[in-house]
């Protein structure tokens, strides 16, 4: 990683009256005051002042033009409990084990012979760890078993590998069983599905397969490509993220993979237990966030995608940011980021990119601590308003996807 440059403002007099002006006139006049005064030399980035008035002293704010430009630097080196921006390392970390495309596949198979609608024996499902996996996926495949026939099944749904159903572990298929036997909400009625009582299956429970007999496949359900899977639970903040991580060694990868991503005196400021960002022990620096918010950047330029592609997009995407950052000169489409909450931690926080005029696309991690979740995410959202109007930040170029992730799902 390479040294950041610093825009520092003047000392004394020009200083004195911008924190006069804070006290005075607010969030307005200290942007007219750095606006009109350049920096030339001092201590500390162009940006402090409103940081620590708009933010407070102490909080923790990060700011990075695209060219390396400090803009704001407050305990940036302390790192503190990230909540949930912690799904930006394991959104990181996933596309960089397994790519963008990657599908987690779920094979369904008949574990003894089918007697007309019957199956006489257990219905197993070889589970891949599909953390996206839900009524959705088990709507297409019950609508799939209607398809080849199958009403009954006198054994049990047994489980290989590691079932998730509905955002939690599954192992031993309860949920899904309840599911496939006709629990699903969100059951379909266009007119080419069948109702879903004469689509659910009945289970017996007692029927076993024959000794040494090889179940025969009946469905592979494939997921959403991974790209639309970390879109989605990006948006709404999903604690699955946690499960997922083990696809590819759990939270202890997603530390690894973090900390190789930034520059060795970050990566101290890095401590990840929870791939999700819950528990106690999660702890990330401002200036680490941004340098993992970067990595990730690059990561996907690689795919020839930007953020948007993996975070969402606030006033536009559904979720956490679907109504924060509105405010003019802020507007749909503003920001792309993370937010993070642990209300019980005393955690609030806001990672994300502004596309500026001024200095190209700017970074950001706002981690507060230690204030009411309502009043850090007021904070937050004031500075990076302040921030877009100083900077003269545009939409970014983006136009939300026509159709759920879920729709790009594949049956074989």
């Amino acid at each position: 990683m390479s040294r950041r440059k610093t825009m520092r403002p003047a000392r004394g007099s020009g200083a004195a009256r911008r924190r006069r002006a804070v006290r005075r006139h607010g969030l307005a006049a200290v942007l007219l005051t750095l606006t009109l005064a350049a920096p030339t030399h001092a201590a500390e980035p162009l940006y402090n002042e409103l940081a620590r008035a708009v933010v407070g002293a102490g909080q923790g704010v990060y700011v990075v033009a695209e060219d390396g430009t400090v803009l704001a630097a407050e305990a940036a080196a302390r790192a503190v409990h990230p909540a949930s921006v912690t799904k930006i390392a394991t959104t990181l970390a996933l596309l960089e084990r397994l790519g963008p495309d990657h599908r987690f596949t779920t094979r369904v198979l008949a574990g003894g012979d089918t007697d007309g609608a019957t199956l006489r024996g257990d219905l197993v499902v070889a589970a891949g760890g599909d953390p996206f996996f839900v009524d959705e996926g088990a709507a297409a495949i019950l609508r799939r078993l209607h398809m080849l026939g199958l009403r009954q099944v006198t054994g049990r749904l047994i489980v290989r590998g590691m079932l998730l159903f509905d955002w939690q572990r599954d192992p031993e298929g309860r949920g899904l069983a309840r599911a496939l036997a006709g629990a699903i909400p969100s059951w379909p009625t266009a007119p080419d599905w069948p109702p879903l009582g004469a689509a659910a299956l009945t289970f017996g429970g007692a029927a076993a397969p024959r000794p040494g007999s090889t179940p025969t496949p009946l469905v592979e359900y494939r997921s959403p490509p991974l790209l639309a899977i970390v879109k989605a639970l990006n948006g709404y903040s999903n604690n699955v993220f946690h499960l997922a991580a083990d696809a590819i060694g759990g939270a202890a990868a997603v530390e690894a993979a973090a900390r190789a991503a930034v520059s060795p005196e970050l990566r101290g400021e890095i401590v990840i237990a929870n791939a999700a960002g819950a528990g106690t022990v999660n702890r990330i620096s401002p200036r680490a966030a941004v340098a993992l918010l970067e990595a990730l950047q690059r990561r996907l330029a690689g795919f020839d995608r930007d953020l948007t592609a993996v975070l969402p997009v606030s006033g536009i995407d559904p979720g956490t940011l679907r109504e924060r950052l509105l405010t003019p000169p802020a507007g749909r489409g503003l920001v792309v980021g993370k937010t993070g909450t642990y209300g019980s931690q005393g955690a609030s926080g806001l990672a994300g990119a502004l596309r500026t005029a001024r200095y190209g696309v700017v970074s950001f991690a706002i981690l507060n601590r230690g204030l009411p979740v309502p009043e850090a995410r007021r904070r937050q959202d004031a500075l990076v308003t302040g921030l877009a109007a100083a900077l003269g930040a545009e939409p970014w170029p983006y136009a939300a996807p026509a159709a759920p992730a879920f729709d790009q799902a594949e049956l074989r």
